[in-house]
């Protein structure tokens, strides 16, 4: 059974009314080219400038008026719609970077928090803390959508590749990477991570992004991609601005790449031995 799926790429800004609207429109085309599933970016609901700024517009799970406006889109289109993310307000004062998958009917499939959060101090740049807004998740996801079994990912996680290789084995067929990268790491990492968590996996990888400058001065890559179980890209956009990316995907292709390729079958388990000294 072939299901047509889309990833949405959007341009989010500071405020969540336009960025919603912005969402329901790109989903309303989605839907009008027969797409059953469909993926919007990394923090779709709201691209803050700042903690400050988060906090102002961030809300709790319970009553979230953006998930509830995601849940009509959701029933208008008669999609399977993929929230990539969006921050939850947590009782610490943090968030979680939350992806939701709703149903048609517009209720709550699954849910997913990020789990690896960007920590670093970068030369010449200030020390980078994710761990500081964010609240890191401890739990991978598969879940149904449209028929076929998604594994569910954001952003930064497209860098381990032992989270995917867990989806993979729990069943996935198809992995989510809804997406900001910035534009120095998207230019060198951004098409070579894509294909090799799908040539790793023999999963279909779909990445929505976010792209170009934003209300709150940040640039984002963009390119959204979907990416078959063999590693060939099958369809992308450019760098700049929204649009809506459809592709046909095959779940035969998924056992078909996993048989030419047994690796997930193949891998043992290993100890490790270090000698520092390097003496026999």
């Amino acid at each position: 059974m072939m299901l047509r799926v889309a990833a949405l790429q959007m341009n989010s800004g500071t405020d969540p009314g336009p960025n919603l609207d912005a969402l329901a429109a790109l989903a309303r085309d989605a839907a009008a080219q027969g797409a059953q599933y469909a993926l919007s970016p990394e923090v779709s609901v709201v691209f803050a400038e700042n903690r400050e700024g988060l906090r102002a517009v961030a809300r709790p799970w319970e009553g979230n008026p953006a998930i509830a406006r995601c849940a009509g889109i959701a029933r208008e289109t008669g999609l399977f719609l993929h929230l990539g993310s969006l921050a939850v307000a947590l009782e610490d004062g943090r968030f979680a970077n939350r992806s939701v998958l709703l149903r048609p009917d517009g209720s709550v499939a699954a849910t997913y928090d990020k789990i690896h959060l960007f920590d670093a101090t970068l030369p010449g740049v200030r020390e980078y803390r994710e761990s500081a807004t964010y609240a890191g998740g401890d739990v991978a996801v598969v879940a149904e959508a449209a028929g076929i079994r998604l594994g569910m990912t954001i952003c930064y996680d497209v860098r381990f590749p032992a989270l995917h290789r867990a989806l993979a084995v729990a069943g996935a067929d198809l992995i989510s990477v809804p997406a900001a990268f910035t534009v120095p790491t998207g230019e060198a990492h951004w098409e070579v991570l894509l294909r090799a968590r799908a040539i790793e996996t023999g999963c279909y990888v779909i990445a929505a992004a976010q792209a170009g400058r934003h209300q709150n001065g940040r640039t984002t890559y963009g390119h959204s991609m979907i990416v078959e179980p063999w590693g060939r890209v099958v369809g992308a956009l450019g760098g700049e601005g929204a649009g809506v990316l459809v592709a046909d995907i095959d779940p035969d292709a998924v056992a078909e790449a996993r048989g030419r390729v047994p690796a997930l079958a193949n891998a043992r388990r290993f100890s490790l031995s270090v000698n520092p000294t390097g003496a026999l």
